[in-house]
């Protein structure tokens, strides 16, 4: 057993109202910039739907994640090391920017300079990549609550999965939304199919990042990635993803989506994994065993032997306390109602979902019954296949017996609080029919319903003592070693020489120097920059402050 340590996130899909605030604060923070226009790294889409990009989860047609070879190996769907050698300057498998869409901005300056005219002038639409004027035709949320419509939903890939009945009864059963961001596998493909080894899965948290430095622009990542979260900036001719906001990370915060989620839908926290079981996991032959199999990787942070692990390990012992009360592991393993996206593409995804019961609330509801009921959800669930095979198709590999046992849970749930809430004297019947105490149910409702901050969000600290690691560390993916399928080994498909680039505030804005300008640049203040680590604090040294102008009056020295 060999224990490591991994940030998840889980999302309770029943909370979220499609608003985007996730969406516009991840952009601000971190792709609002020239090269990266077109960029999200976090999105909310209209379930049924195409997605972002367009029909991402197309795999035959974009050869994303793992599959097993005819020796019943893990290998790139997309092909191994000979094959990306001899595409290496021709990569075909790629979404174009109509897959994405093309991003605009408005004339606007003809609003506000256009001379007194008898017709209102107008602010036509400029390509943000060419500056031409161009026809807006589709966006990252071009079809927001069109689920259910004729317009999308025959470009929904996974409605294609499903019974002709369903497809035929589509437009009258139920929309959601899903929000997506980089799901930091354990087993990330885009780590695999990276000809640079730019990109690396941090040791000490699992978060998956670019370095920037060693990237060459080769695109494969983007190909190797099944849910299209790597994306390539045409300026820099880099490619970037979505970081965990690890900066916040490692000082106890959680990310930015999550800390202006409206909805309060998201939960970070850490769990501990067993780093030997990932590759027989990610084999399983059967796609509908995979969600039980990366289920059983986890590891019980309760447990002694694992406790003991952990420390040989040297994970710190307040990450094994954060692990212990982390609602991660409680709603992946203790309640059961978490599933992964995909788990079909063998990647091992770390950002989990709580499929939503609403639709089928909704369906009583319409219906004049009481959708408070529990016989009646339970009846629902059971009818209703509809909604429950669309979401074995995105949470299950198309197995609907574990979302079945989660929406029949999440309904036994509603069911016996609402005894509770009135006054009434709780049903112990409820919960024995999905297998769990009232204790529990009761425990599952105050996390899923009115959870604080502090419950929602377990994230310990980085500790001084690993700054080393967390700076220069470029750890590879947890299937890294002597003949197996990660990045590791010679030659030009992971050839590792010294050290990874340290990731620090100087690389940071050598980095945004390179970005905005024409050409190769150096910080231009560098001669006079101030090394506040050396101030005593006491005096102004050179550079600290201003110039003041000649002739100014006053004081000589600045006060700091």
């Amino acid at each position: 057993m060999r224990v490591m340590a991994q940030m998840a996130m889980v999302m309770n899909l029943d909370k979220c109202i499609g608003c985007h605030t996730c969406s516009v604060t991840c952009k601000q923070a971190w792709t609002n910039r020239t090269g990266v226009e077109y960029v999200w790294f976090n999105n909310v889409e209209t379930r049924p739907g195409q997605g972002y990009p367009r029909r991402y989860e197309d795999q035959d047609t974009w050869k994303g994640g793992w599959e097993l070879n005819k020796k019943g190996r893990l290998a790139l769907k997309a092909g191994g090391r000979f094959k990306k050698l001899i595409q290496i300057f021709s990569n075909p498998k790629l979404p174009s920017l109509d897959d994405y869409y093309e991003p605009w901005t408005y004339d606007y300056e003809t609003l506000t300079n256009a001379p007194l005219q008898e017709h209102i002038p107008v602010a036509r639409p400029k390509s943000l990549i060419s500056g031409k004027d161009m026809k807006i035709s589709w966006s990252a949320n071009w079809d927001d609550d069109l689920g259910g419509s004729a317009a999308t939903s025959e470009q929904d890939v996974l409605l294609n999965e499903v019974s002709e009945k369903i497809k035929f009864e589509f437009e009258q059963t139920f929309m959601f939304y899903l929000p997506r961001i980089c799901e930091h596998c354990l087993n990330p493909s885009c780590a695999a199919s990276c000809p640079s080894g730019a990109i690396y899965k941090r040791e000490e948290d699992g978060i998956v990042l670019v370095d920037q430095d060693k990237c060459r622009g080769w695109r494969m990542c983007v190909t190797g990635c099944p849910y299209k979260k790597v994306y390539f900036n045409h300026r820099t001719g880099k490619a970037e993803k979505c970081t965990f906001c690890f900066p916040r990370i490692e000082v106890g915060l959680p990310t930015v989506c999550s800390e202006t989620c409206v909805g309060r839908l998201r939960y970070i926290g850490l769990v501990l994994y067993d780093a030997d079981k990932v590759l027989e996991a990610a084999s399983t032959p059967e796609e509908t065993g995979l969600y039980e199999a990366q289920r059983n990787v986890f590891l019980d942070p309760a447990d002694p032997r694992v406790i003991a692990g952990a420390e040989e390990a040297g994970i710190p012992r307040d990450w094994i306390d954060a692990a212990q009360r982390s609602p991660i592991h409680a709603l992946i393993n203790t309640y059961k109602v978490a599933l992964p996206l995909h788990p079909e593409y063998r990647t091992m995804p770390m950002v989990w979902y709580i499929p939503p019961l609403s639709p089928v609330v909704d369906a009583v509801r319409d219906t004049g019954r009481d959708a408070e009921d529990h016989q009646n959800l339970f009846a629902a669930v059971e009818s209703l296949r509809i909604p429950v095979d669309y979401l074995a198709q995105l949470f299950t590999a198309g197995d609907p017996k574990p979302v079945d046992a989660v929406l029949r849970r999440l309904a036994a749930m509603r069911s016996y609080m609402r005894d509770i809430n009135l006054g009434r004297e709780p049903d112990d019947a409820i919960p024995e029919e999905v297998g769990m105490t009232g204790e529990q149910v009761y425990d599952m409702y105050r996390l899923l319903a009115l959870a604080k901050y502090d419950e929602r969000y377990v994230i310990p600290s980085a500790h001084a003592e690993q700054a080393h690691k967390l700076e220069e560390l470029a750890t590879e993916c947890s299937l890294d070693y002597e003949g197996g399928p990660g990045m590791g080994g010679s030659g030009p498909f992971g050839e590792m020489s010294g050290g990874g680039a340290p990731i620090a505030v100087e690389n940071f804005h050598a980095l945004r120097d390179r970005q905005t300008a024409d050409t190769s640049a150096t910080p231009s203040d560098k001669a006079s920059r101030v090394n506040l680590l050396n101030w005593d604090g006491k005096s102004s040294p050179p550079g600290l402050f201003p110039d003041k102008p000649s002739g100014d009056d006053g004081e000589t020295e600045p006060k700091p």
